[in-house]
């Protein structure tokens, strides 16, 4: 019996999730096939910043013209499974037409929105009504935050439109293309392999560095910006104009247990990027700021496993631990970089390199994953995500939001 249940179930869920994905290969196809793109190019006509219609004859012809072709091949479509089980004689069988059924919701609201139905667009078409986002773009279900930067943001990305599955697999998940995204301790090894990296991918940089030297991308300079730990509130007219802030400085101390080397570590590594992090949440005020305004926090699998460095282990674990409970109020998505041993001048050691590293950072960004794990040990893998939600869920049940 529970077998039983448990295969209807997938085969439902199963029929779903294929037309989600034809919806959304539709909306890709649409964005670089001229035929398709003269019928969706009404959707992006439509809306004004702040989700308003331009127009209701605009609105209404943007679903003719675009939600009802799109439904209808994601309903001729979804007859695939129903077809196939019918014919291999599929226990449950029936249950593949779920995925028609489910088409025919949408179909009905893009037939009732072109027609003007009234207040049919209020349940309708959720992704795009407007007014202030109270959340901040979803990572695994678009909402209207994620939804807005398809429009806004980049219209070469953002294409779910209810599951982020088809977005995270190609990438397009978050656009890099045009973002300006500042780097802290930019003159180290990573530093410059993030530097160039996010300049492959579209973005312009600037670079944060507590030498005095400019730093040099590709033969030509790059913004480059003179910090020192303690003065991150004299940084908060450049925060403003950043749309991505990697905070990435950090010491390692070694053997060392003395009072000098314990305050170092705290204060590189745990308190200054913790200033600069709540320095860079108050230039997050709009609607704009709120999907497209992000920080990046490179606490390493110190977290949780030995770094054969205790003064790093505990201020990296310290850091690590505040960004988990100010993540529960953030104005803006906070991803953590949780990175194994990589070569560098902190750690001649590292088993990976830097390159690399970036590589899989920027990836993983891409793909809208908020922790990012990039390592060669395997428990990291397990160990990090129990530690988190276990220590998420602690703060959420014993600490109350101001």
């Amino acid at each position: 019996m529970v077998n039983n249940l448990t295969v209807a179930i997938i085969l439902s869920l199963s029929t779903i999730l294929w037309v989600e994905i034809v919806r959304d290969c539709y909306h890709v196809l649409s964005h670089y096939w001229q035929p398709l793109y003269r019928l969706h190019g009404w959707h992006h006509k439509v809306f004004r910043p702040d989700l308003t219609p331009v127009s209701e004859e605009i609105y209404r012809k943007a679903h003719w013209y675009n939600d009802v072709p799109e439904a209808l091949v994601m309903l001729t479509l979804s007859l695939i499974p129903g077809v196939i089980c019918y014919y291999y004689n599929v226990p449950f069988g029936w249950l593949a037409w779920s995925g028609s059924i489910y088409t025919l919701t949408f179909l009905g609201g893009a037939i009732a929105r072109g027609a003007g139905v009234p207040y049919v667009d209020e349940l309708t078409d959720i992704t795009h009504r407007p007014g202030n986002f109270t959340t901040l773009p979803n990572p695994w279900f678009v909402n209207r935050p994620y939804h807005w930067r398809h429009h806004f943001d980049n219209q070469k990305a953002y294409y779910c439109g209810t599951l982020m599955l088809v977005d995270k697999i190609m990438g397009t998940a978050l656009s890099l293309k045009g973002k300006t995204v500042a780097v802290t301790g930019a003159s180290g090894t990573l530093g410059l392999a993030l530097l160039k990296e996010l300049h492959l991918n579209g973005a312009k940089v600037v670079a944060f560095t507590s030498k005095n030297q400019e730093i040099i991308l590709e033969n030509s300079p790059i913004k480059t910006l003179t910090w020192q730990v303690g003065k991150e509130a004299e940084l908060i007219d450049e925060l403003a104009k950043i749309d991505i802030l990697i905070i990435n400085h950090g010491i390692n101390v070694h053997e060392r247990r003395d009072e000098n080397a314990i305050l170092a570590s705290y204060e590189v590594n745990t308190f200054s990027g913790w200033r600069l992090m709540e320095n860079f949440f108050k230039t997050v005020k709009t609607n704009k700021d709120k999907v497209c305004k992000e920080v990046w926090i490179n606490t390493s699998e110190a977290e949780v496993n030995p770094a054969i460095s205790p003064l790093y282990e505990l201020s990296k674990r310290t850091w690590g631990d505040l960004i988990t409970l100010r993540r529960l109020d953030a104005p803006c998505v906070v991803r953590k970089l949780i990175l194994g041993p990589f070569k560098s001048n902190l750690n001649p050691i590292g088993v990976m390199s830097a390159d690399w590293v970036a590589r899989q950072i920027i990836k993983g960004a891409k793909s809208d994953i908020r922790n990012i794990i990039v390592t060669i040990n395997p428990i990291t893998f397990i160990a990090f995500p129990i530690k988190e939600f276990c220590q998420s869920l602690y703060f959420k049940m014993f600490t109350k939001s101001s």
